[in-house]
């Protein structure tokens, strides 16, 4: 079974995004702060993660950093509230989307970075 990691200091986020991924397939795993979103990451079989970009604590491009160390390979879409994301960030990314776009954008962009990695 694919497993997502989903990262978001947003409960609420988290929670929706947990109920329209597993409901499509998936086994969630999720995060509620960078710090135990990488802890995850090193104990879990990820598959791909989904990280929100402003997070109290480490940011989305402090994780994303680190989550591309230790597993290059590992795809990681980036959630933002943010029109333009810094450069960094973009660079780490496989993938950025708007947070609130349409959910079915978001299964769309998940498999396609599935079926890239």
């Amino acid at each position: 079974m694919t497993t997502i990691l989903c990262i978001d200091d947003e409960a609420s986020g988290l929670i929706v995004r947990q109920r329209l991924l597993e409901g499509h397939g998936y086994r969630v795993v999720v995060a509620r702060s960078g710090e135990d979103g990488l802890r995850l990451f090193q104990s879990e079989p990820i598959n791909a993660v989904i990280l929100d970009y402003w997070m109290s604590g480490m940011n989305g491009t402090a994780v994303a950093r680190e989550l591309k160390r230790i597993n290059p390979n590992v795809p990681i879409i980036v959630l933002s509230g943010l029109v333009e994301l810094p450069g960094e960030t973009v660079g780490l990314a496989d993938r950025w989307i708007l947070k609130g776009d349409d959910p079915e954008h978001l299964l769309n962009t998940l498999k396609r970075v599935l079926q890239a990695s």
